[in-house]
């Protein structure tokens, strides 16, 4: 339209970003279930005149995090991280999630902290398919934290 000013501020596109697990930056096509809430404690007392309880913020809970990926000759960087789970030992890391700009810069970032893998799925096989083979890990963690450097 006529006289419509365009300013230069645009949402940032999903499609450019990078995962790091510990120290590893490892390349995924898709993260799914970056989900936090806070749980809803109702209390009611018994001598309040409203027939409605009131409603508190409760414990936070988060939900697990899934990464895909395709599988590269070489690379076991997944089943190494989810063979590490032995009985009361458990390989925790921080996985650290960037949304990136067109530079290559951060411009949002979930770190998961305490992370470490409750699944790993291969890929399915099919002889007549004509998909890259991709493999996924559920990643459950304590606590998500959420910031733009």
């Amino acid at each position: 339209m006529t006289g419509e000013v365009q300013n230069d501020i645009w949402p940032l596109p999903k499609f450019y970003f990078s995962v790091q697990i510990g120290s590893d930056t490892v390349s995924f096509q898709e993260v799914t279930g970056l989900d936090s809430e806070a749980r809803v404690i109702e209390y009611r007392h018994g001598d309040s005149p409203s027939f409605y309880p009131i409603k508190m913020p409760g414990l936070g809970k988060v939900s697990n995090v899934t990464m895909r990926k395709g599988i590269f000759v070489n690379d076991s960087t997944l089943w190494n991280w989810f063979n590490q789970i032995k009985m009361n030992t458990i390989s925790r890391q921080t996985v650290v999630i960037n949304l990136l700009d067109e530079t290559g810069t951060p411009k949002m970032v979930w770190t998961l902290n305490n992370a470490w893998p409750t699944k790993v799925t291969g890929t399915d096989l099919k002889s007549e398919g004509n998909e890259v083979a991709v493999e996924s890990v559920e990643v459950a963690y304590e606590t998500l934290v959420i910031s733009a450097p």
